[in-house]
């Protein structure tokens, strides 16, 4: 937590939070900064690796990159969002590979990471979990005044941020517990208690 003065020059508590949207060749960064219930955005950008270079190296890119963004940027809290399964296993694996570096390098900053699925995070920025790219970006500048957005990877982890600045706070870490379905007294089945 960081303190700032409000605009009516009371001292308020605010929060930096960093979204993360994994991907080997672009990985998607945004920082955001909530003062009560205001988003102010700070950042975004995208991290490349060069994919003519072997995975290791490309690996390595993703993580300099991050390291250096989150020690600059000191943000309080990270979320990444989930990678669905792909038809294609190299692909899911590679991805994978790049995931755990996107995840490791805010822990080494000693960064507890939320992690979102991506439906989860379009139902609470847009509004529906199905929503496409273009609706994020579009919602996320609507979100975030004045943003000026690096890419859609970037759009999307801004997105992701903002999902945790509404989840966190919250006694579930990563998602709303699931709707309890309705439960019959099983008094009315027996014909009262103690019969």
């Amino acid at each position: 937590m960081r303190t700032a003065v409000a605009k009516d020059g009371a001292l308020e508590n605010t929060r930096r939070i960093i979204g993360l949207d994994p991907g080997l060749r672009n990985t998607g960064w945004g920082i955001i900064q909530i003062a009560g219930n205001r988003l102010q955005h700070l950042a975004n950008g995208t991290v490349r690796s060069r994919p003519s270079d072997p995975l290791a190296q490309r690996l390595q890119q993703l993580y300099a990159g991050l390291d250096a963004i989150i020690a600059d940027w000191t943000p309080d809290s990270a979320a990444a969002e989930t990678t669905f399964v792909n038809k294609n296993p190299d692909a899911t694996l590679k991805l994978g590979q790049a995931r755990g570096v996107v995840l490791l390098a805010p822990a080494n900053h000693g960064l507890a990471v939320a992690e979102y699925a991506p439906n989860q995070v379009k139902k609470t920025v847009v509004g529906v979990g199905h929503a496409d790219k273009g609706q994020i970006h579009a919602m996320v500048s609507h979100l975030l005044p004045g943003c000026i957005i690096d890419s859609a990877d970037a759009a999307d982890a801004l997105a992701v941020a903002i999902c945790h600045a509404h989840w966190a706070d919250r006694q579930w870490p990563t998602a709303p517990p699931a709707k309890r379905q309705p439960t019959r007294d099983r008094r009315s089945r027996t014909g009262g208690a103690g019969s």
